[in-house]
């Protein structure tokens, strides 16, 4: 997860702790929302738009993270953590990381290049199925997963979904 830190620049971070300052002020703190479609659809948009605003306001931070799967990741990262943490689930978290994803994909055309973008599109229909093989619980996923690019990025970024949910709820 430390290499995730460095290879994003620390953008990661300020659109975390923006995310937790928003989970705080708007959504009662941590672990004090339940999740329901209304709230993935409101926090996870709002924390969605705010990071892609943020690159398009500063294109240098655009330009750094190359390619587009990079700054999928970011934002994806910081909805899921946003997420978990409103919730102390670390499964909404994750689909919070999708509908960044397909968030992404519908105002950019894509999300990143060579197909990378495989797992970021077809995760979310088995991310509430509870098969051995495509379903299991967030915190027991690896890197052998179906479907999952194990790469810097989006490694440190299920990882931090994962304990998220953990730290929100004082349990990690």
């Amino acid at each position: 997860q430390y290499a995730t830190a460095a290879y994003t620049d620390n953008i990661l971070e300020d659109y975390t702790y923006w995310a937790l300052d928003l989970v705080k002020s708007k959504y009662g703190g941590l672990c004090k929302s339940k999740p329901s479609m209304d709230l993935m659809e409101k926090l996870g948009s709002e924390v969605n738009t705010y990071a892609l605003e943020m690159y398009e306001k500063y294109p240098a931070a655009m330009e750094t993270h190359f390619g587009g799967s990079q700054r999928a990741t970011v934002a994806a990262a910081a909805t899921g953590i946003a997420c978990a943490m409103a919730t102390g689930n670390a499964d909404f978290g994750v689909n919070g990381w999708y509908l960044s994803m397909l968030q992404h994909k519908e105002r950019h055309g894509r999300l990143g290049f060579y197909g990378y973008d495989l797992q970021d599109q077809c995760g979310s229909a088995n991310s509430l199925s509870y098969r051995s093989d495509e379903g299991l619980p967030f915190e027991l996923r690896g890197p052998n997963y179906p479907n999952y690019a194990m790469n810097v990025g989006h490694q440190g970024g299920y990882a931090a979904i994962a304990s998220a949910a953990h730290a929100g709820r004082g349990d990690a």
